[in-house]
């Protein structure tokens, strides 16, 4: 356990290096950095990116919410386990789509969406399944089968 929590310290100065930009020389501004990764309820999420939740699911396992800010429409869920969030993000991930990923919460929009809430939430980013490619082959796309 110690030498996985030296490790975490490690990484996390690391990390904090390289987002203030030391020695790197990219030209990045302070306003191109990630913020740390934001905790909380679907609520107190909702509340650092401005959007008023409109529940549409609050079940034990899964919360999850429509929202709007001036960046645009999202879903906002927060999840009860780490394992059901990835779950969740893997069945998701089958119908394309950008997806916000923090410590069990999810953020999903458009690409232009998510990499604003980014700026407030911080989080990883990941990109779902590109269905635009498909067609002929002989392969039914109709109800979202995906091969490869």
């Amino acid at each position: 356990m110690r030498s996985t929590r030296a490790m975490l310290a490690v990484t996390g100065a690391a990390a904090a290096l390289l987002l203030t930009g030391c020695g790197s020389g990219d030209g990045k501004s302070a306003a191109d950095a990630v913020p740390a990764t934001a905790t909380g309820s679907l609520e107190s999420l909702a509340h650092e990116v401005k959007c008023e939740p409109d529940m549409q699911t609050d079940a034990d396992e899964i919360r999850q919410a429509l929202c709007k800010n001036t960046d645009g429409k999202f879903i906002l869920a927060t999840f009860a386990t780490d394992r059901g969030q990835r779950d969740w993000l893997n069945d998701a991930k089958d119908y394309g789509g950008y997806y916000l990923v923090g410590r069990k919460w999810v953020a999903v929009g458009d690409n232009g969406v998510v990499k604003a809430l980014r700026g407030t939430l911080g989080g990883d980013v990941e990109i779902g399944a590109d269905h635009s490619g498909h067609g002929g082959g002989g392969h039914d796309d109709t109800h979202g089968a995906h091969s490869g």
